[in-house]
């Protein structure tokens, strides 16, 4: 499919046809720029069997399954549909991740190792404000391993868990506004001042700056973003 859909493989492996196209989807799905405005949301079976190499009965198996999980949609006479939150829906989203990662933050400062920390220096020092427009791209996955970083250093299951329902539509609303109104600048001095107070054990100033930060997103999104 074109770059603002889907990025599929050929199925392969042992696994069964049915578990093994749902698990294909399901990462291209999670891995394509859903809030783009050019995303192209329609799933065309034909086209998916092709791609995939597998019949129609394990594709639609797999978005069944897909559809139950709330990832997809069927529209009546229209077709499915891959699902695409509501601007509401993406506000309360960014919320909550805002109090959870900022927790996570406040957990790691006493539960990480300090090589853990000093990882995080990877994901943000090889990039500088001043020419970050030039890798765009590569900042843009940088900063999305830097959150999740953040909430494994955490060692919590639950937060774990819960923000993994909430990742998807997370990270590709990142992915959608980093490059809008200078963000990714901000997002740069942002990560190394966390960075910093996570190093230094500083649990309230470590939890304050990631809850700052993920809610200038949420600010971004109310006052710029359209969501059709």
């Amino acid at each position: 499919m074109s770059e603002n859909g889907l990025e599929l493989q050929p199925i392969e492996g042992l696994q069964s046809l049915k578990a093994r196209t749902y698990e294909a989807l399901k990462t291209a799905i999670f891995e394509m720029n859903l809030y783009d405005e050019k995303a192209q949301l329609k799933l065309d079976e034909r086209a998916l069997a092709l791609k995939f190499g597998v019949s129609r009965t394990p594709l639609r198996e797999a978005l069944a399954q897909l559809e139950q999980e709330g990832l997809v949609r069927t529209a009546p006479r229209r077709g499915i549909f891959i699902v695409r939150r509501t601007k509401a829906e993406i506000l309360e989203m960014i919320t909550v991740w805002a109090a959870l990662e900022s927790m996570a933050a406040r957990l790691a400062t006493v539960v990480a190792r300090d090589a853990e920390i000093a990882a995080l220096h990877g994901l943000t020092d090889t990039f500088s404000s001043a020419d970050v427009d030039a890798h765009m791209g590569e900042y843009s996955d940088a900063n999305i391993r830097f959150h999740a970083a953040i909430i494994a250093l955490s060692r919590c299951k639950l937060i774990a868990d819960i923000t993994s329902g909430l990742f998807m539509h997370v990270r590709a609303i990142r992915q959608r506004t980093i490059v809008e109104a200078d963000r990714a600048r901000r997002s740069i001095i942002d990560h190394k001042e966390i960075v910093e107070a996570l190093e230094a054990r500083n649990g309230e100033r470590a939890e304050r700056l990631v809850r700052e930060h993920t809610l200038r997103l949420r600010d971004h999104v109310e006052r710029y973003v359209t969501i059709d």
